[in-house]
């Protein structure tokens, strides 16, 4: 194996908690709301570079203006669908009452907006109902089931996360027939026409998951600005550089993806497609672990070929299936086939590749779907590596580093941090 950069431009904010109140302050959100309205702050169960400060930063910039804010988790069904799940999920990120100097509210009951044009019950948030006014902190992304022109974002937030486990299922039964793109956009046109929206914070990351933009939303101009940022976060999302007979995955979770891994980098779909979408072709997939930051929330183990036992041990079934079932992906919740140690893995799935050779099977190594540099490619991609000006050999060859157990370190290839 490899060590192998990929040349992304670094987009890193120097000053994001600046940035937040520059941006706020641009926008004068709260002109219209009484002095000292309640103000209720939705922040959602992605893994969001700096969402810590960058929530506390809009706690401090609703403040200065003499509103009072909380801040509610707004997560759809994560957290196991439960008021407690969810506010474990938010302070695994760093986002309690004592380190955002507000109170937290979590509750999965809510309140029914009525109907949407194509009779989709719509919820909000109880908490978020009784407030003044909403305000959304969301990453805008490439959504892991669909490709439009609005997919994961503040509108998204405004339809399941809002909803809540209530409103989740709902959406996602609905979009079985719709769509999930129609289903969004029906139901967040449906949340902003109860007058409780305020607006949001999109957040844009880089290909090294670095906060590289923040924008200031009104509510009114919601729809049309996440249309153009999607856009230009499509242009900066992070793919794998090559085809791939066998990609090894150190950790899956909900921290990376809401299907565990990105689909749009494995290539894959959560309906069991393979290779559906125009990237490099991978054709087998093993995944090593489960993050702790998960919860035992497996969802999208059913997209890999085989993982180990001991991530297999660590799913928690009932978070698993409550999430794939909300968002009616089952085949999303199916156990891979599983062996003790990483060597068997690799060793059992390799010949079901057709290649007799081992030396020719083109292997990738990644951390997780947020962590494409640096990766680990096979020697045998070597003239293709250096005919690529996009990727740069940091590393020179070594044979996979498997311990006396079998398994293979999780910092081998230095994965998880540097770039």
């Amino acid at each position: 194996m490899l060590l192998v950069g990929q040349k992304f431009e670094d987009r890193r904010l120097k000053d994001v908690p600046g940035e937040v109140q520059r941006e706020l302050s641009a926008a004068n959100f709260g002109a219209g709301l009484a002095p000292g309205s309640t103000v209720a702050i939705g922040v959602g169960s992605r893994g969001i570079s700096n969402i810590n400060i960058i929530a506390r930063a809009v706690v401090d910039y609703w403040k200065s203006r003499g509103f009072v804010p909380f801040i509610f988790p707004a997560m759809g069904s994560h957290g196991a669908a439960t008021a407690e799940g969810q506010t474990d999920v938010l302070a695994h990120y760093g986002i309690t009452p004592e380190t955002m100097g507000c109170e937290l509210r979590s509750s999965l009951d809510v309140i029914s907006l009525g109907k949407t044009p194509e009779g989709i019950e719509v919820f909000l948030d109880k908490h978020a109902s009784e407030a003044g006014g909403v305000f959304l902190c969301g990453r805008v992304k490439q959504h892991t089931d669909f490709a439009g022109k609005i997919e994961s974002g503040l509108y998204k937030m405004m339809a399941i996360g809002l909803g809540k486990w209530a409103g989740a299922k709902n959406y996602h039964m609905n979009a079985r027939r719709m769509g999930l793109e129609a289903v969004i956009r029906s139901v967040g046109r449906q949340v902003r026409g109860s007058g409780k929206i305020l607006g949001g914070l999109a957040i844009l990351e880089d290909a090294f998951h670095n906060t590289a933009k923040l924008a200031a939303v009104h509510s009114a101009d919601m729809e049309q600005r996440e249309e153009e940022l999607l856009a230009l976060s499509k242009t900066w999302a992070a793919t794998l550089p090559c085809d791939l007979d066998l990609l090894i995955v150190d950790e899956m979770g909900k921290i990376f993806s809401g299907a565990g891994m990105d689909t749009k980098v494995v290539n894959r779909g959560v309906d069991g497609e393979i290779n559906p979408w125009p990237l490099p072709h991978v054709e087998r997939i093993f995944v090593r672990g489960l993050s702790d930051q998960s919860y035992g929330n497996a969802s999208g183990v059913g997209m890999a070929e085989v993982v180990t036992d001991r991530l297999a041990q660590a799913i928690d079934n009932n978070a698993t299936w409550l999430n794939v079932l909300t968002a009616t992906t089952p085949r999303c919740g199916k156990l891979p086939i599983h062996f003790a140690t990483d060597r068997e893995c690799i060793e059992r799935i390799v010949p079901t590749l057709g290649k007799p050779n081992f030396e020719d099977v083109r292997i990738g190594w990644i951390a997780n779907t947020l962590a494409l540099s640096p990766m680990g490619l096979s020697e045998n991609m070597r003239a293709e590596i250096e005919a690529n000006p996009r990727l740069v050999i940091l590393e020179e060859a070594h044979e996979l580093p498997f311990g006396p157990d079998g398994n293979l370190p999780l910092d081998a290839f230095h994965l998880a941090a540097t770039h």
